[in-house]
């Protein structure tokens, strides 16, 4: 077979895209990943800034969930270190370890009214304990206590987990995650950066007979007599025409329009996508310091802050990110409105504070970068509890990642998710003909 002859072409080398390709190359398809930046990752990368390893979006990694079992599945190698305790809180001038404790020594913490609150959360572990659709986490936490601390901590939970607000996030969504999900409850750090683990990824897909082409751009996939036939690509300044079975797409849904022409899906379709397409938003802070500036050997999370919503300490953990004498940390924080328009440099000052005011020693500190990822470069390509399908009206082309993610899912583990869903759909297919 010739290098433009391919059994799956996946459009994005992100997450989503590569755990896709992953699972195809493992099963035997021949796979092609399109990428057109110069690094894998995609919102989900790492870059090096004066020496360190500087993640771009999604910085933790979920132990024991669906990405993990991915990896053992495909025969990677997944080199993520746990943090432990994972998480803490700083509730009145102390960071408060509730790993064991779970939500009744968290609300406790803040509040001697917060027995109804814990009660509510347990309902919730059952159908008819979740509160109506439009009711937001916000206005839920309300119905137990006015405390600003509780509404401070789920807030920030929200803008941590699913870069919204407790005002923009379903309370039943919320609810899901914590109750019926994984939750995140073991995490870690790749000593590479984040990209570390795609790499093993790539690897998957090159071992299989597949390749990872960079800096590379699908103008269009070809769609004849109702199915996806090809692609035409641009790559090392030349026009690439491929041939394929089946298509796969990571780079959501409104561009996979653009991408294919909405003259070959339905009308009621392409609304769907036009009117699904509510990207979030999230401002993140990375800066370094001689000296250590946080205890916790994870996340840091907060009860009273205008925007920040935690701080990263990738170095307790894996040294290896920073020069040798170094600490790295990231202080990552939600806008408001996190869907919408909004003031970037006006939020991105007041996550500034938040870090002056709770980071003892911050203003010494080395910033790295600021940066502001939101409409067509989000930390979440849709709200979730608003995502969109991950089938198309075209057979054999499908979405992948945070715009078609299961319900109350989020970040890389719903990437994982819809990369297994969709691949066991493919090799149905393939199985069949």
């Amino acid at each position: 077979m010739s290098e433009n002859n391919w059994d799956a072409v996946v459009v994005g080398a992100g997450a989503g895209g590569l755990f896709t390709a992953a699972r195809l190359a493992h099963h035997g398809l021949r796979t092609l990943v399109v990428e057109r930046l110069d690094r894998i990752g995609g919102r989900a990368s790492t870059e090096e800034i004066d020496g360190f390893k500087v993640n771009s979006g999604a910085i933790v990694v979920e132990l024991g969930g669906i990405a993990e079992e991915t990896f053992d599945e495909v025969g990677a190698k997944f080199e993520v270190r746990p943090a432990n305790p994972p998480i803490l809180y700083r509730i009145g001038g102390r960071d408060v370890d509730v790993t064991t404790g779970g939500w009744g020594l968290l609300i406790s913490q803040l509040t001697r009214q917060g027995a109804k609150l814990v009660q509510g959360i347990g309902d919730a572990r059952s159908d008819s304990g979740l509160p109506e659709r439009e009711l937001s986490t916000a206005d839920w936490v309300r119905r137990y206590t006015k405390n600003d601390a509780v509404q401070g901590i789920f807030r920030n939970m929200c803008g941590s987990i699913f870069a919204v607000g407790s005002e923009e996030l379903p309370a039943r969504v919320f609810l899901t995650y914590f109750t019926r999900k994984s939750a995140f409850k073991r995490f870690g750090f790749c000593p590479e950066g984040t990209v570390g683990i795609w790499r093993s990824l790539a690897e998957v897909v090159e071992h299989g007979g597949g390749e990872v082409w960079l800096d590379s751009e699908v103008e269009r996939v070809v769609v004849t007599d109702g199915r996806v036939t090809g692609a035409r690509i641009r790559r090392n300044g030349e026009t690439v025409d491929v041939t394929c079975r089946f298509a796969v797409s990571d780079i959501g849904p409104s561009a996979t329009l653009d991408m294919v022409g909405p003259q070959y899906f339905s009308s009621e379709y392409v609304g769907t996508v036009l009117q699904g397409d509510l990207p979030c938003a999230m401002i993140s802070v990375n800066f370094a310091s001689r000296e250590p500036l946080i205890a916790a050997p994870g996340l840091l999370s907060f009860a009273r802050t205008r925007r920040l919503c935690y701080v990263a300490n990738f170095t307790a953990t894996c040294p290896e990110m920073a020069p040798e004498g170094w600490h790295l940390y990231v202080g990552t924080g939600v806008p408001k409105p996190a869907v919408g328009d909004f003031d970037s440099e006006a939020e991105a000052a007041l996550v500034l504070q938040d870090l002056r005011e709770e980071i003892a020693g911050f203003d010494a500190a080395h910033i790295l970068s600021i940066a502001v990822t939101r409409d067509g470069w989000p930390p979440q390509r849709a709200v979730a509890g608003y995502d969109l399908p991950y089938r198309t009206p075209v057979p054999n082309l499908w979405n992948v990642g945070d715009a078609v993610k299961t319900y109350a899912n989020a970040g890389i583990t719903a990437c994982a998710e819809t990369a297994k869903i969709v691949v066991d759909e493919i090799l149905a297919v393939h199985a069949g003909d």
